[in-house]
């Protein structure tokens, strides 16, 4: 095997972010919104946000007037984004049934599948108003059939983004609020004196939104823990280094912290990505961040064979996958680590973030190695039930959890067992023994 870096970012030691500080600054945060509730809210909303209205919730003469300010041909495209992911999440929401069956006579299991009673959704719009988050958390969380969806985004340039709130209303929200980072998680979290707290919070921000609901997780359900933006472009000679330079920058203008990773067999396409990529940082206009990104995180990794390509891959397990090769079937196939896949030179990452119909709130930092991203069954719990229908299946089951509890030296339990088997087998269990076997029983 032969992995050459033509390119490497900073060592993951140098990588690391402040994590104690942000960690103490938001659990101070926390508890301080749990203490003084709407009191707290509004004095971090003025301190990070500059933001201060009468009330934080916009009612429906402001979400009306913020609409009418979005352009006709703009509110267009945001129906047309919409419509695909919610086409998406209806097809996903339909594979998942309902089920009961019978394994032994009487005795009946099944499961439902029961949305999450409340969300919170969080869209970012401080550096950019993320619009299409609204559609993949609050769309989403709507086709699952989740009864009080409530939303909030920060203030962009001192004021409500209308396309954003656009979004949230025709998405589905039945509360939005003007609130970011800490402040917004942790309202609908906690609870305030205004805002009832929620079951479940989704949706992409911050290091101190994601601490914020890491260090909420177990008191509220949440998507997954999300760290900055991550993408692969895994390519072969079919293709050049244009397009491959501006799937990684596309990416990489997320932030100052965002991995790019360029993975492919052929040292001249490596050669012409770097090219192309001094090239596009001359001329685009999020520079900024995206040369900053390139220059820390930005690695081009060259294998031999599509055998180590994949391996490499599936080790890293980015965010975002972008496929371009002349088997890109094979690493459909064969990858198994990754956030979402985009397969083929016609496809590309910006599609599934805003437009396409899948999810874009994906996991990050290895997580794909162990969960998915979000979907409509994230706002969907699977509850079992049992139900015994007849004295037979009553008595011949209850013997053997009497015998299997005893095993364990549960007492209590083997009586639970025993009194059915008492009760509906007529059978005469000694208390605290075991039910004998059927057989014995004979």
């Amino acid at each position: 095997m032969a992995i050459e870096y033509l390119k490497r970012g900073k060592p993951e030691t140098e990588r690391a972010e402040d994590d104690s500080k942000v960690r103490a600054i938001v659990e101070e945060t926390l508890k301080d919104i749990e203490t003084r509730g709407d009191a707290a809210v509004r004095e971090l909303s003025e301190k990070f946000d500059n933001y201060s209205p009468p009330s934080y919730r916009l009612s429906l003469d402001e979400i009306e007037a913020l609409i009418a300010q979005v352009d006709p041909r703009d509110m267009e495209d945001l129906k047309f984004a919409q419509a695909q992911v919610k086409a998406f999440a209806e097809a996903q929401r339909a594979s998942m049934t309902d089920i009961e069956v019978e394994p032994m006579p009487g005795v009946i299991l099944g499961h439902k599948n029961i949305p999450v009673q409340s969300v919170g959704c969080y869209v970012p719009a401080g550096k950019f108003p993320m619009v299409a988050s609204a559609h993949m958390s609050v769309a989403t969380a709507s086709v699952a059939g989740v009864p009080r969806i409530i939303a909030c985004t920060p203030p962009f340039q001192g004021q409500p983004n209308p396309a954003v709130i656009a979004a949230m209303h025709l998405g589905g929200a039945h509360e939005i609020y003007v609130l970011g980072g800490m402040q917004g998680i942790g309202a609908m979290a906690l609870g305030t004196e205004t805002i009832e707290p929620v079951h479940m919070l989704v949706g992409p921000g911050n290091a101190f939104v994601a601490e914020a609901k890491r260090q909420l997780f177990g008191r509220v359900g949440i998507d997954l823990f999300a760290g900055p933006t991550e993408t692969m472009v895994i390519a072969d000679d079919t293709v050049d280094g244009e397009l491959c330079a501006t799937d990684l920058l596309g990416q990489a203008e997320h932030g100052y912290n965002s991995p790019a990773v360029l993975l492919t067999n052929s040292r001249k396409l490596a050669e012409d990505t770097m090219r192309e990529i001094d090239r596009l940082l001359e001329i685009l206009p999020t520079q900024e961040t995206a040369s900053k990104s390139w220059e820390d995180y930005g690695e081009i990794i060259l294998c031999d064979t599509y055998e180590e390509m994949l391996e490499v891959a599936d080790d890293i397990a980015s965010e975002h996958v972008q496929v371009m090769t002349d088997r890109d079937d094979w690493f459909l196939e064969h990858m198994t680590c990754y956030g979402a896949l985009f397969l083929g030179a016609r496809t590309n990452v910006a599609n599934g973030d805003k437009v396409i119909g899948t999810n874009h709130t994906l996991p990050t930092k290895k997580a794909g190695r162990y969960t998915g991203g979000l979907w409509v069954g994230k706002f969907l719990k699977t509850h079992s039930y049992q139900k015994v229908t007849t004295d037979e299946a009553a008595a011949d089951i209850g013997a053997y959890c009497s015998r299997l509890c005893l095993l364990e030296g549960f007492v209590g339990h083997a009586e639970q067992a025993n009194v059915r088997v008492r009760r509906y087998g007529g059978i005469n269990v000694p208390y605290g023994g075991p039910a004998p076997y059927k057989d014995a029983a004979e």
